[in-house]
C-alpha cells in the first residue's frame, strides 16, 4: 500500500519541493524531489513533475509515497568493529577483505549484509542495494566508514561530503622517498579507457572528474614513506591512482603498483582510513573518530623501522 498525504498551502511564493520539505521534515528534500519527478505529487488534482513550480495560497497538494520495495539482500551475522553509534549514524572500522556492498562476484558476505543484521530498520536508506552507505572503502582498504541509519542522516552526511566539510584522513605506506615534505595532487580521475576494472588519470574533457588529494610525510623509512593523506574529493581509488601517478604507489597495491614484495604478508594495499570528522546530522555537533590501524599495517611499519635501524 502507498501512503497519501494531503496539504493545503497557506502562503504564496514557496517553491514546491521547498514547501513539501518544510511541511514534512521526516522526508528528505532529495527524496521529495524524486517523488515529484516520478509523478507522485498532484497540485489541485493535476500531476506536477517540476520541483520549481511556485505554490500559491489555497493550492491543494497531494503527495503519494509508494510502498518501499523489499530488499532482496539477506542479513548476515558478520562481526562489526563499532567505533561510534547512536540512533542516526554508525562509524565502523572496516577490516581488509570485506566488500562494502554487493556487486558482481560478491553477492553476499558484504558490509551491507552485516549492517542488515545489526540495524533491522536499514533497508531503503540511500537506495535498495546500498542501504545507509554514504561513502565507500575499497575491499582491501581498512578503517573508518560512516553509515547512515536514517534517511535524514543519509542526506545530511552526503551533503557534507559534497560540500567538503567532512574530513577524511588516511595513512598509507608508499614506495620511494618524496622529494618534498608535503603537497597536493590534482589530477582528474575516470574509468581506465582499456581496463574497465581500473581507474586512471583521465582528462576532464574525456570524462575524468576533478580529484584533489593533500599529502604530508609522517615518517621516512629508507626507500619507503609513511604518508598522511587528506581527501578533498572522494573518487574511486583516488589515493591509489594519485600515488601511483606521482611515482610513489601504495605498498602492496595489487592494481596500481608493480607488485614488489616488502617481505610482509599484506592482505592488500597498505592504506588505512585513519580518521573521520563529520557533523552530527541532528545535533550538528562535530564528531571525530579515529580507527586504529590493523596489525598487518603496524607490523609493516615495525619491519621497515628495523631495516632502517640496521642499515644505519
Amino acid at each position: 500500500m502507498q501512503t497519501e498525504i494531503n496539504l493545503q498551502v497557506s502562503e504564496n511564493g514557496e517553491r514546491l519541493d521547498r514547501y513539501l520539505a518544510e511541511e514534512l521534515p521526516d522526508i528528505s528534500r532529495s527524496r521529495i524531489q524524486h517523488l515529484i519527478e516520478q509523478g507522485n505529487v498532484q497540485v489541485n488534482g493535476k500531476v506536477c513533475t517540476s520541483k520549481k513550480v511556485n505554490v500559491k495560497a489555497g493550492d491543494r497538494i497531494t503527495l503519494q509515497i509508494p510502498e518501499a520495495q523489499p530488499l532482496e539482500l539477506q542479513a548476515e551475522n558478520i562481526p562489526l568493529d563499532i567505533l561510534y553509534e547512536d540512533d542516526q549514524l554508525l562509524v565502523l572500522n572496516k577490516p581488509a577483505g570485506l566488500v562494502v556492498h554487493p556487486a558482481p562476484g560478491h553477492p553476499d558476505g558484504t558490509l551491507v549484509n552485516a549492517l542488515l543484521a545489526h540495524c533491522p530498520n536499514l533497508p531503503g536508506i540511500g537506495g535498495v542495494q546500498r542501504p545507509g552507505i554514504v561513502h565507500r572503502l575499497d575491499k582491501d582498504t581498512t578503517g573508518a566508514i560512516a553509515i547512515a541509519k536514517t534517511d535524514i542522516a543519509y542526506q545530511h552526511l552526503q551533503a557534507q561530503l559534497q560540500a567538503k566539510t567532512a574530513r577524511r584522513e588516511y595513512l598509507g605506506v608508499v614506495y620511494g622517498a618524496p622529494k618534498t615534505e608535503n603537497g597536493t595532487i590534482a589530477f582528474p580521475i575516470g574509468r581506465h579507457p582499456q581496463d574497465r576494472k581500473k581507474m586512471a588519470v583521465v582528462p576532464v574533457e574525456q570524462g575524468g572528474r576533478i580529484a584533489i588529494t593533500h599529502w604530508q610525510v609522517l615518517e621516512r623509512l629508507g626507500n619507503y614513506t609513511l604518508i598522511h593523506f587528506q581527501l578533498e574529493t572522494g573518487r574511486t581509488h583516488q589515493i591509489r591512482v594519485h600515488s601511483a601517478k606521482i611515482g610513489h604507489p601504495i605498498v602492496g597495491d595489487p592494481v596500481y603498483s608493480s607488485g614488489r614484495s616488502v617481505g610482509v604478508n599484506l592482505p592488500g594495499q597498505a592504506l588505512h582510513a585513519w580518521r573521520l570528522k563529520l557533523q552530527h546530522p541532528v545535533s550538528e555537533d562535530w564528531i571525530e573518530v579515529t580507527a586504529p590501524p590493523p596489525q598487518t599495517f603496524t607490523t609493516l611499519l615495525e619491519v621497515l623501522r628495523r631495516r632502517v635501524a640496521i642499515s644505519s
